[in-house]
C-alpha cells in the first residue's frame, strides 16, 4: 500500500482545509455563478435538503459504528465506517454547495422572528462553526491514517484528534438535521 509522505500530513491538511473552506464560503456567499454548474430540474433542487438530512442521519450511524468498532479493536471495520462517514460528508457537501450555487444562497428562514433569533440562528451558528472546525481535523486524522501502517497509528495523535473530530462531527450532523426540520418541515 502506498502511503502519503509523513512529512506532508500537516501541509496537505492545511492546503485541503483552505481549498475546501474557500469553496464553501464562495458558494455560501453567492460567488460561484450558477452557470458554472449543470442545470437540474426544480424538483431535484427541492429534494436536496431532505436527501442531505438522510445523509446526515446515515453519517451519524456510520460514525457511531466506527467509534464502537475501534473501541472493540476492529480496525478494518473502523476504517470502513470512517471512510464511509467521510464519503457521506463529501456527498452532503457537494449537494449542499450545488444547491447554494444554483439558488444563489441559503434559504431565508420562514418562521417567526423570535424562533429565528433565539432558536434557529444559534443552532445554525453552532452547526456551521462545528462543521468548519471539523474540516481540518478530519483531513488530519485521515491523512495520519493514510500515511502510516496500521501498527504505527497508535503512536500518533490519530486517536486523540479522532475522538474530538468524531464528537464534533456527530453534533454538527445532528444540529444540521435540526436546522433542516426547522427550515423545511416545521416552518
Amino acid at each position: 500500500m502506498e502511503y502519503v509522505p509523513r512529512e506532508r500530513v500537516r501541509l496537505l491538511t492545511g492546503v485541503l482545509s483552505v481549498v475546501s473552506l474557500a469553496v464553501v464560503f464562495a458558494a455560501a456567499g453567492g460567488r460561484i455563478p450558477a452557470s458554472s454548474v449543470p442545470a437540474a430540474p426544480e424538483w431535484v433542487i427541492d429534494v436536496i435538503p431532505a436527501v442531505n438530512a438522510v445523509i446526515s442521519a446515515v453519517a451519524i450511524a456510520t460514525i457511531a459504528v466506527g467509534w464502537r468498532a475501534i473501541r472493540r479493536g476492529e480496525i478494518g471495520r473502523h476504517r470502513a465506517a470512517m471512510i464511509s462517514s467521510f464519503g457521506l460528508f463529501v456527498s452532503f457537501l457537494v449537494l449542499y454547495l450545488y444547491r447554494l450555487t444554483v439558488t444563489g444562497g441559503p434559504d431565508p428562514f420562514p418562521g417567526p422572528d423570535v424562533v429565528y433569533q433565539f432558536v434557529y440562528l444559534p443552532l445554525l451558528a453552532i452547526h456551521i462553526l462545528l462543521a468548519i472546525v471539523c474540516i481540518p481535523l478530519l483531513y488530519y486524522v485521515l491523512l495520519l491514517a493514510a500515511s502510516r501502517p496500521v501498527a504505527e497509528i497508535p503512536s500518533t495523535s490519530h486517536a486523540r484528534i479522532g475522538r474530538v473530530a468524531a464528537s464534533l462531527w456527530l453534533v454538527s450532523f445532528a444540529l444540521g438535521i435540526v436546522v433542516f426540520v426547522l427550515l423545511h418541515v416545521i416552518y
